[in-house]
C-alpha cells in the first residue's frame, strides 16, 4: 500500500489496479483522480482532504493548459538563470552546479531556438550575463577558504 503526502498528512492509496473500483474512486471514469486511489478506505475528514487536493490538480493542470508552452519553457529557462545564479553566489561560488545549469539554459535555448516569442531575446541575454559572470568568479584569485570546496575548477567553461 503506497501513501499520497497532503498538507493533512499522509492519504493511503491501493497500488493494485483490483483497489480503483467503481465509485469514488480512481482508475474509474476521472483522469484527474491518481489511479488506484481508493477515497472509501478515508476518514471523511481524509476524504474531504482528498478530494479537495484532487479537485486542486485538476484546476492547475486546466490553467496550464490554457497557457501557451513558449511562455512555460521560458518560465523553466529564467529558473535554469536563477538556479545558475544561487549557485554563482554561493560562499564559495558551487562552479560544478553552476555548470550545469547554464549548460541546460544553453541547451533548452538552442534547441528552442526562435520559438520562444518575445522572452527569448531577453533569455539569451541573460545567458550571455550569467556566463559573464561564471567566467569573472572563476577568473578571480581564490581565497584560502575556497580550496577546502573540493570544487577544483575543473569544469569546462560554460562560456564556450
Amino acid at each position: 500500500m503506497s501513501t499520497l503526502w497532503t498538507p493533512g498528512g499522509e492519504v493511503p492509496v491501493g497500488d493494485r489496479p483490483s483497489d480503483a473500483g467503481p465509485a469514488g474512486t480512481a482508475g474509474a471514469s476521472d483522469p484527474s483522480e491518481p489511479e488506484g486511489f481508493d477515497l472509501d478506505s478515508l476518514s471523511p475528514e481524509e476524504r474531504e482532504q482528498a478530494e479537495q487536493y484532487i479537485r486542486e490538480l485538476a484546476e492547475s493542470r486546466e490553467r496550464l493548459k490554457s497557457v501557451p508552452a513558449s511562455v512555460v519553457v521560458a518560465n523553466h529557462a529564467m529558473g535554469l538563470y536563477e538556479l545558475a545564479a544561487l549557485h554563482l553566489a554561493s560562499q564559495p561560488p558551487n562552479f560544478t552546479e553552476a555548470t550545469v545549469a547554464i549548460d541546460a539554459l544553453g541547451a533548452l535555448l538552442d534547441g528552442m531556438k526562435d520559438r520562444l516569442g518575445e522572452p527569448e531575446a531577453t533569455l539569451r541575454e541573460a545567458m550571455s550575463q550569467i556566463r559573464m559572470a561564471f567566467v569573472q568568479l572563476k577568473n578571480r584569485p581564490q581565497d584560502p577558504e575556497a580550496a577546502d570546496t573540493g570544487d577544483d575548477g575543473s569544469e569546462d567553461d560554460p562560456a564556450a
